[in-house]
């Protein structure tokens, strides 16, 4: 058994009304040895769409075979699988639709599209085979934007990914004398722009933004063939995967074709195949300590990276270093490594050396320069750090005074971020008539959010506890869930059987 990170619910006052709040703490459980005897415990779900036939463009030779291949590796890796070829921007809407739905229960949610990609006004376009071409704003209204493809992936519980083998040449360049849009003709003017996915979304083109990826002259292209090579090897990390797949390719095209990440990943450590994906479902403190489980080549790949710049190595390598169970315990050099990629930018570095700073542990302790980096990493959009912050103003702390709106402000923003825990606290205060502006209707929205992010102490609290919310919260939840089709019962407010049911539907549980 290892420990494991358990949520808490008890209750404090807030103007003489009860609110739910969270205490983490560490309890001993038996629950992670399921991930030891069953490591697809996690649901992985991918769209894999391939666009070879162009009514109005030029047809490409390799697309479709690249998303079969893909395709049959990722069910290999246990993906449920949904793959389109040659489809029309109607049906491309629909799925996505359907597959942003299905993906908020994933672990996982990833999507592959190969086919021709353009840019417009700064702006990344996937093309369908039916897209408009009488101008450059036909093609771009004719089309999916790689905004809507992150919007699907983007609830997903664990990783988010978009892989988009669509950098080939611009068919559309000089389509039309008038653009409506203006296009950044500079660096990014052949293939497509640079992204800006929010944190914990991975974005990786088969060439770096602006160039132009090759299609292949055998039956798939250079990208295709190292992505389906590189995602099977067993006990790699997710992203040392992507570095191994830019290797390949360089060496591939003779270094012609750069493959580029964008985005970043959580800290927490991720296999796709082998033994090492039972970490994958353990709770967060024993998935940073997974860091350890490393074999020493891939150590020594996080130093390059974390050499290079890499935030998401800094914090793995950190992380090695902070288990005092393991030979590499070395707080003070953790500390650094965090401090390389605080300064960097990364507010999960700055959050974790906030941690540090304040319990006195690899640095002198300094509960001023902890806050200072609790609120960096706030304002840069973190929602542990909001989340803390938010208790530390409940409660009073760290030379922080005590400041109950302050507080439900900072509860909200973290629950607005999607923090499972501050979704189901600020539904509580809400129900409890403490934020203006907010009814019953909104706490159940809430509730719901959190209940699909996967926490399973709501869905335990909402199943067994439900009255402690009150019977309009109740009967708003009941209708949320009635509206997705989880349940059919009267909206009475009891959350009897059929409402049961439909809680543990909405949370990702078959019957």
């Amino acid at each position: 058994m290892r420990n494991r990170v358990e949520l808490l619910l008890k209750t404090f006052k807030i103007n003489g009304l009860a609110v739910w709040s969270v205490v983490v703490f560490l309890v001993l459980t038996g629950l992670s040895a399921h991930a030891a005897t069953d490591p697809f415990a996690e649901r992985r779900m991918a769209l894999v769409v391939g666009i070879a036939g162009y009514e109005n463009a030029p047809d490409l030779s390799n697309t479709t075979n690249d998303g079969k291949l893909i395709s049959d590796t990722l069910n290999e890796l246990n993906f449920e699988v949904s793959e389109h070829f040659n489809i029309g921007l109607a049906e491309f809407r629909e799925l996505l639709d359907r597959f942003a739905f299905e993906a908020e229960t994933a672990d996982v949610a990833l999507v592959y599209f190969a086919g021709h990609g353009i840019e417009v006004g700064g702006r990344n376009f996937l093309v369908p085979s039916d897209a408009k071409a009488g101008s450059r704003q036909q093609v771009a209204d004719t089309s999916i934007s790689l905004d809507d493809i992150l919007e699907a992936v983007d609830k997903a519980r664990q990783l988010r990914i978009v892989i988009l083998d669509s950098c080939r040449n611009d068919p559309f360049a000089d389509v039309g004398g008038q653009e409506t849009l203006t296009v950044n003709q500079g660096a990014y003017g052949r293939g497509l722009a640079a992204p800006s996915p929010e944190r914990g979304t991975l974005v990786a083109y088969a060439a770096e933004a602006g160039a132009v990826a090759l299609d292949g002259a055998g039956e798939n292209s250079p990208f295709a063939s190292a992505l389906a090579q590189t995602l099977k090897i067993r006990d790699l990390e997710i992203g040392l995967a992507f570095r191994q797949v830019r290797d390949s390719v360089l060496k591939a095209t003779a270094n012609a074709q750069e493959p580029h990440t964008y985005g970043s990943l959580s800290g927490k450590p991720y296999f796709l195949a082998g033994g090492s994906q039972e970490v994958n479902v353990l709770a967060a403190a024993d998935r940073l300590n997974a860091w350890g489980r490393l074999e020493v080549s891939q150590e020594e790949q996080l130093q390059v990276a974390a050499r290079e710049g890499d935030s998401r190595a800094l914090k793995g390598l950190a992380y090695m270093r902070l288990n005092p169970s393991e030979d590499r315990y070395d707080p003070s050099r953790a500390a650094a490594f965090l401090e390389t990629a605080s300064e960097a930018g990364d507010p999960e570095a700055m959050f974790e050396l906030a941690r540090m700073y304040e319990r006195g542990i690899g640095v002198e302790q300094d509960v001023e320069k902890a806050l200072e980096l609790f609120r960096k990493s706030a304002d840069e959009g973190f929602a542990d750090a909001i989340n803390d912050l938010g208790f530390l103003y409940y409660q009073g702390g760290l030379g922080i005074a005590r400041d109950p709106k302050k507080a439900i402000e900072l509860f909200g923003k973290a629950a607005d971020q999607r923090h499972p825990e501050a979704m189901f606290n600020y539904a509580a205060l809400i129900d409890d008539g403490v934020v203006d502006g907010k009814e019953p209707d909104d706490a159940a929205e809430y509730l719901y959010r959190a209940l699909r992010s996967g926490n399973e102490e709501v869905l335990s609290q909402l199943s067994e506890n439900p009255k402690m919310f009150k019977a309009t919260t109740r009967r708003s939840l009941q209708r949320k869930l009635s509206e997705r089709s989880f349940y059919t019962g009267t909206i009475d407010g009891q959350f009897g059987p059929q409402t049961q049911r439909g809680l543990r539907k909405a949370y990702g549980l078959s019957e």
